[in-house]
């Protein structure tokens, strides 16, 4: 991991640091020497449990094709049926949604900074955790927080949002 000027960074981990600064978080993004597109990418180069990693999964609400980000932990899948019953009938994100409605790219979607706000919950199993890792606007970036701090930092509701792990 390495700490980089603001100017060399990517637009989107710009985005998420400026948010981050302006909402007083202490942990500013940092930049890992290899891509971690997938949570166990992420878990892996930074040495910890696959369930501190952040995830953040976008689908498509079909009511209003607003984009629905559930931010989970990185040791869950996301239940479509639970998020259906909270924020209604979900479809498919391809990467060009995501991209527009988010300003980041799939494997590197932040839970804050978006372009255009999305309707968020956080995955209770999260929690389990003191700290967490999320994305930071970029395949590269991730920054540290705890559960609370992104309840706080994202104003999003936490849920019962994942399948049973005896289900999976």
């Amino acid at each position: 991991m390495s700490e980089t000027t603001t100017e060399s960074l990517p637009t989107g981990v710009q985005r998420v640091r400026a948010v981050l600064a302006e909402r007083g978080h202490p942990h500013a993004p940092v930049m890992l020497s290899d891509a971690a597109r997938t949570a166990q990418q992420a878990a892996d180069a930074l040495g910890v449990a696959l369930g501190q990693i952040a995830k953040s999964i976008v689908f498509r609400r079909k009511s209003d094709g607003a984009a629905v980000l559930v931010i989970t932990s990185g040791d869950r899948r996301v239940d479509e049926k639970k998020v259906a019953a909270r924020v209604g009938a979900l479809g498919r994100a391809d990467a060009d949604f995501v991209k527009t409605q988010t300003g980041f790219s799939i494997g590197g979607v932040s839970p804050l900074g978006h372009v255009q706000p999305p309707v968020a919950l956080i995955d209770r199993e999260l929690f389990r955790f003191e700290e967490i890792w999320a994305a930071a606007g970029h395949p590269h970036a991730v920054f540290r927080l705890s559960p609370s701090d992104l309840e706080r930092l994202t104003g999003a509701p936490v849920a019962d949002v994942t399948v049973a792990p005896e289900a999976e």
